[in-house]
């Protein structure tokens, strides 16, 4: 239990500090257009907004592929099943993570 709740821990430090490094990567002193204060928000937010439902969308399937192998392996004749649900199952929820990814692109053009 302990090594579970470590490794969830080290993943979630691990995307922060990736979040940190890249906007100091990426900061430009001169020369860049001023930013309103909303603007930085719906940036903070589509950024935070991806990476919630990339998390959650590979938490998802994650446990649909491991769910399904369970039932393959308790019941090897039931694969055939168990396969086109996975599968439509899996689809759905990358749909989800796209649905994501286009409203953060429709925010990311409201900014000026």
């Amino acid at each position: 239990m302990i090594v579970r709740n470590s490794k969830k821990l080290a993943a979630v430090l691990s995307g922060l500090v990736t979040l940190l490094v890249a906007a100091t990567a990426f900061a430009e002193e001169t020369g860049a257009a001023a930013f309103g204060e909303r603007d930085k928000w719906i940036a903070v937010a589509t950024g935070f907004g991806i990476a919630l439902a990339a998390f959650g969308g590979a938490l998802g399937q994650g446990r649909t592929a491991s769910t399904a192998l369970d039932g393959i392996a308790r019941n090897p004749g039931a694969a055939g099943k168990l396969f086109t649900p996975m599968i439509l199952g899996l689809a759905l929820i990358e749909s989800l993570v796209i649905y994501s990814l286009i409203i953060s692109f429709a925010l990311l053009g409201k900014i000026h």
